[in-house]
């Protein structure tokens, strides 16, 4: 009878285990999906429940990053752009979007030296460079030593 029950129990914690993997994927597709529907607050939640299960997932945090872009809340962009770069240092659209968010803060030190780094990994946003340059020629030099 114990054997039953332990064997019931180890069952059905394996079928519950099952099910919470196959919903923890769909959190990040669902999310997907939200965003580009343009229902933020919905892909929001989900890109963050889906780090709960996943704390490394690049695309919750790079898509969280443009939400708050979004949403016009600099320290959460900021914050989330940094987690992509932590995780993966050569992601190059969350190096463009520290550059733009640099840009803002009219940090020229920090998207000079960003737009290095971003040359030497560009695949796809390559043409994108070009314009951070235009901008930068626009700033002056700040704190540069």
């Amino acid at each position: 009878m114990i054997k039953r029950n332990k064997l019931f129990l180890i069952i059905f914690l394996l079928i519950n285990f099952t099910n919470l993997l196959f919903a923890e994927g769909d959190f990040f597709k669902e999310g997907e999906k939200k965003y580009i529907e343009k229902d933020y607050d919905n892909s929001k939640f989900l890109f963050q429940r889906n780090i709960v299960f996943n704390p490394k997932d690049i695309g919750s945090y790079l898509y969280l990053a443009k939400i708050f872009n979004f949403e016009e809340n600099r320290k959460e962009e900021e914050k989330n752009i940094n987690t992509v770069l932590l995780l993966d240092p050569k992601n190059e659209e969350a190096i463009y979007m520290l550059m733009e968010v640099e840009l803002k803060k009219s940090n020229y030190s920090k998207v000079k030296e960003l737009t290095e780094s971003f040359s030497k990994v560009c695949k796809d946003l390559c043409e994108k460079k070009d314009l951070i340059l235009d901008s930068l020629k626009n700033l002056e030099p700040k704190n540069e030593s």
